[in-house]
């Protein structure tokens, strides 16, 4: 069968956390800068979209095109070990630790920020030919972007750094149930359609997501964004980090671990009623209705 019901799949998430923890180095590097990369050509897509169009529908409803590349491809976005490695450890799997945890988790940020920021440079470099003229219109919104969601939320105070933890948890809510939901197909079409939904979701609600503002970001300071370096870091990309690890973990990681990995001890039924050849309950039962 193609489907994989949710007791199994919660041990197919252990399984994936673990196999995360022990892949070497170089491994986990190489997927997780080709799993950025991916995932913010498809970002600069859904942009170049939306701009030519008008319509931010079909953007979003095209943006998931990067994300299932990356997940049929065996890739690895900082937002999806977010989710699938403490279970392991919280499954006390052998040789899994939080320092081996802490490990996966600082190579992925690393190799995905390296793909990021190299489709940065490479659609910079094509806005605006070389940066030998100023950035064509689809560059000049990727600066917007920038501005929009970070002084934008920087104006708000706390209230809008409040929001921007939201979006960040809601994000990763979403884009680890794509994550994870492929896992319930074993056929291609049904791990496409499982992931596409909850990414086009996300994109189009305009939550925040860690992997693609790697790539949004350092695109809009480079294409004359007014924003800095510090309004980046400071008002989007750590409290997005935060956020996309507490949406992850706790709205699909340990929810389905706690559920289905391991269910809770089941109440006890009613003993049956026993019934007379007419189809009465028996006298003792009577008694006990009266």
């Amino acid at each position: 069968m193609s489907y994989v019901n949710p007791p199994d799949l919660a041990t197919k998430m252990v399984d994936a956390g673990e196999a995360k923890v022990f892949m070497s180095t170089r491994d986990t590097l190489i997927r997780a800068f080709m799993a950025a990369a991916l995932l913010t050509l498809g970002a600069a897509f859904a942009v170049t979209v939306t701009v030519q169009t008008g319509e931010p529908l079909l953007g979003a409803l095209l943006f998931p095109a990067g994300f299932c590349l990356v997940y049929l491809l065996g890739f690895d976005l900082l937002t999806g070990v977010f989710t699938l490695v403490p279970l392991a450890l919280l499954d006390k799997r052998r040789g899994v630790t939080p320092r081996s945890l802490l490990r996966n988790w600082g190579l992925v940020f690393l190799g995905n920020l390296g793909g990021a920021l190299t489709v940065a440079v490479m659609m910079a470099v094509i806005f605006t030919f070389g940066f030998s003229t100023p950035p064509d219109e689809v560059g000049r919104q990727l600066g917007t972007i920038g501005e929009g969601r970070t002084v934008g939320y920087a104006e708000h105070g706390a209230a809008g750094m409040l929001t921007l933890f939201v979006r960040g948890v809601m994000c990763n809510w979403m884009v680890s149930t794509g994550v994870v939901a492929a896992m319930m197909s074993k056929s291609v079409p049904g791990k496409v359609i499982a992931m596409w939904l909850p990414i086009m979701m996300f994109f189009y609600m305009g939550f925040e997501h860690s992997i693609v503002n790697m790539f949004l970001f350092p695109s809009g300071l480079m294409l004359g964004g007014d924003f800095s370096i510090m309004d980046y870091l400071v008002w989007n990309e750590i409290p997005t980090i935060i956020g996309n690890l507490v949406g992850g973990l706790t709205f699909v990681g340990l929810t389905i671990y706690a559920t289905h990995g391991r269910t809770g001890k089941p109440r006890n039924r009613p003993a049956p009623v026993q019934e007379t050849a007419a189809g009465e309950p028996a006298a003792e039962e009577q008694l006990v209705r009266g």
